[in-house]
Formats: C-alpha cells, structure tokens, sequence
C-alpha cells in the first residue's frame, strides 16, 4: 500500500527500493499488480474425532444438565 502512495508523489523505483529497504524488482513487482491475491477457502478435512462423533453427541446429550469430563468420555 505505501508503494501505491510514493508512486502517486512522484517518487522513483530506485527511491521506493531504498526508502522501504526491498529489492527494485519487488517494487516493480508490486506496481504490476492491480489487486491482492485472493485465496480459495480451504476444504474441510474429516478430523480422529469424526468416526465417534455421533456417540459422543450422544453421550453429552445423556447426561444433560450435569457435565462429563473428557477423560470420561475419552476412556469409553
């Protein structure tokens, strides 16, 4: 972003590199673009939990309003 502002004052590739201490290509580089990259969002992967997800929903659900500790669950 600030190399889109020194362009618009007048400055030189050479006087961007040196002031924001990176290469001259990188500036070109820069000025070259017209958007920020975009990325695609990301899949969901199945996680170690999934396979008993069910039971343990239901397990949760079983022992409503009281609370069951991980380890508990973790050990069935």
């Amino acid at each position: 972003m600030e190399i889109k502002v020194l362009m618009r004052h007048g400055a030189g590739i050479r006087e961007m590199a040196r002031e924001l201490g990176c290469s001259r290509n990188t500036i070109r580089r820069y000025l070259r673009e017209t958007a920020a990259e975009q990325y695609s969002p990301r899949t969901a992967r199945p996680t170690k939990l999934d396979p008993y997800k069910g039971y343990l929903l239901e397990r949760i659900e079983a022992a409503r309003p009281h609370w069951i500790p991980g380890v508990v669950l973790l050990r069935e």
